[in-house]
């Protein structure tokens, strides 16, 4: 399994690439493995805001539905339009293609509530165990 350095994660199992004032947000690699297939991916729109630790959406598999919980507040750029279509970007390549959206942070103190990948990947391991 996958676990980037340069990432930032929620105990939602997202991940977190800074850009400046943008966060780009996707599914970890680990969460993508536990879902199975992806079959379909619901986003918010451009323009919604969101808040920390509320759901903006849900991501559909083979085995479940669950919802998709922000792990920064901001306000939505950009979604993955592309994932309606090709919802299997997912699981194929879950920290380039199968990014969720871009957003504007409303307050970047709020990554300092986010895991670095060794604790990420330290948390996965012992709820494998």
């Amino acid at each position: 399994m996958d676990f980037p350095e340069e990432l930032k994660y929620s105990k939602e199992h997202l991940w977190v690439r800074v850009e400046g004032d943008r966060a780009v947000i996707g599914v970890t690699d680990y969460a993508q493995v536990e879902l199975g297939n992806v079959t379909s991916v619901e986003l918010p729109e451009p323009g919604d805001e969101l808040e920390q630790d509320d759901s903006f959406g849900s991501i559909e598999a083979r085995k479940t539905v669950a919802d998709l919980y922000a792990p920064l507040s901001g306000t939505v750029l950009e979604v993955n339009s592309e994932l309606g279509t090709a919802p299997e970007f997912v699981n194929d390549d879950p920290y380039d293609g199968g990014w969720l959206v871009v957003i504007e942070m409303a307050d970047a103190e709020e990554l300092n509530l986010l895991m670095s990948a060794e604790l990420y990947e330290d948390t996965v391991s012992v709820s494998e165990d």
